[in-house]
């Protein structure tokens, strides 16, 4: 199983929702036996008894799975749903190299926020064994396109040169496969072994490796052997290599020995053409006028985007209707704010914290150091860097602090939310509020 109590919670909430929405006989016949098997980054993997469920489930519910399963799991998944020899065969298929074989250089949409990033990494996967942009560092925000150019890199690599020894890992998955070895008494070799005879090695979300002495020291040795050996490396992030003050300042300048290329916020054209290619490639008939819409309004990421059209269009096949502009605007109407609403800046998050904490604004931008004013100052620099696009320093300079100051800030807020259930409401509560105001 790979999936937590909280995933479970949530699928059991969704199958309670398909009880009562569906006829008795539908539901007995097509959702009764599904089976979670697992949720991964992007995707909610379902387990059914036959390919003939399967089938029907993909052809006639899937986005209305989407949109159901959206509701429960707090955000958008792709639906996968396959049988147990299916789910096996796959696993056989993908454990050398953990890709994803949905993405690709082909269905990567290319605006002027991502061209060089694209760029970059087309030229690495058509010379993996080149030296000029090694290691290739990609950096932007959640949900911007980074796991799926890198995974392009790998399918690409893999479709020229089947032989090639490509691995996709995740930093987490590195890092528990490192402390499941030393628990277990097994000796690092194994790890080393997989990890050090590859020709690619692409490690997505590199922020979250393990602050431990023993995990960055591990990763630093195989990053240095693989680079001597003229071994391809991969490395994606939320922030700029500079930013990671987590990780050790040896493996940040190792980072920056190649090239890093940041993705940024698509722009509206890119939005409304990463709405077409959905749209095409579901084939759900949408107006221009709605892609636009939609694309005006949700500007965030490319997640949120896609998620608003699964949205609409669970709406369109539920209500036996065409989609259209009016009915976007109502489907839409709670999950979106119009161009009139009001931005989110640095002042009103202040205002909000400090009212929420009970201090002064004043004094939250001040140079007080007191704990009941640098908690929620820190919570401030935290809800910033998640909720605008302004950079770790633009957010120090609001603060008169430098950039350093606010990265710790976050880091150690966000370490705090992971160990203290309440404290993570309390803040998920807030960035909920400002995001309403």
């Amino acid at each position: 199983m790979q999936y937590t109590k909280e995933h479970f919670a949530a699928w059991e909430k969704a199958m309670n929702m398909f009880k009562n929405d569906l006829n008795p006989t539908s539901f007995a016949t097509w959702f009764e036996t599904l089976r979670l098997n697992a949720v991964r980054q992007d995707a909610i993997i379902i387990e059914a008894d036959n390919s003939m469920i399967v089938n029907n489930l993909r052809q006639r519910y899937l986005t209305i799975m989407s949109n159901v399963f959206g509701a429960t799991f707090g955000r958008v998944y792709d639906i996968e749903i396959y049988t147990r020899e299916e789910l096996e065969r796959q696993v056989k298929e993908i454990s050398s190299t953990m890709l994803n074989p949905r993405y690709t250089f082909d269905n990567f949409v290319v605006g002027a926020s991502n061209s060089f990033a694209h760029a970059a990494a087309l030229a690495v996967a058509e010379q993996p064994r080149g030296a000029a942009y090694n290691p290739l560092f990609i950096y932007g925000g959640v949900g911007l396109g980074k796991t799926h150019l890198m995974n392009a890199i790998g399918n690409f690599i893999r479709a020229n040169d089947p032989q090639a020894n490509v691995l996709f890992i995740t930093s987490e998955t590195f890092t528990n496969e490192l402390i499941d070895a030393i628990v277990k008494k097994k000796g690092t070799a194994e790890l080393r072994n997989k990890m050090r005879n590859v020709d690619v090695l692409l490690v997505d979300d590199i922020q979250f490796l393990s602050k431990t002495v023993a995990t960055q020291e591990e990763f630093f040795h195989t990053f240095n052997d693989l680079h001597t050996k003229g071994k391809q490396i991969i490395v994606s992030s939320d922030r700029s290599p500079k930013d990671l003050s987590a990780i050790e300042e040896r493996l940040r300048s190792r980072f920056e020995w190649g090239l890093p290329v940041d993705v940024q916020k698509p722009d509206f054209e890119t939005r409304v053409a990463i709405l077409r290619r959905k749209a095409d490639d579901e084939e759900i008939d949408t107006p221009t006028e709605v892609l636009e819409y939609i694309a005006e309004r949700v500007e965030s990421n490319i997640r949120e985007l896609e998620g608003a059209l699964t949205r609409v269009n669970a709406q369109s096949q539920l209500m036996g209707k065409p989609i259209a502009l009016e009915m976007a605007r109502e489907t839409l109407s709670s999950l979106l704010s119009t161009r009139e609403a009001r931005k989110i800046t640095a002042e009103s998050i202040i205002q909000l914290v400090s009212s929420h904490f009970s201090v002064g604004e004043d004094e939250v931008v001040g140079k007080r150091r007191s704990r009941e004013v640098a908690l929620p100052r820190q919570v401030s620099m935290y809800m910033l860097r998640e909720l605008t696009p302004l950079s770790t320093t633009a957010i120090g300079r609001v603060f008169k602090r430098d950039h350093s100051t606010v990265m710790h800030a976050c880091d150690k807020i966000a370490g705090t939310m992971k160990t203290d259930i309440r404290f993570r409401k309390t803040v998920e509560e807030l960035i909920e509020f400002a995001k309403r105001r």
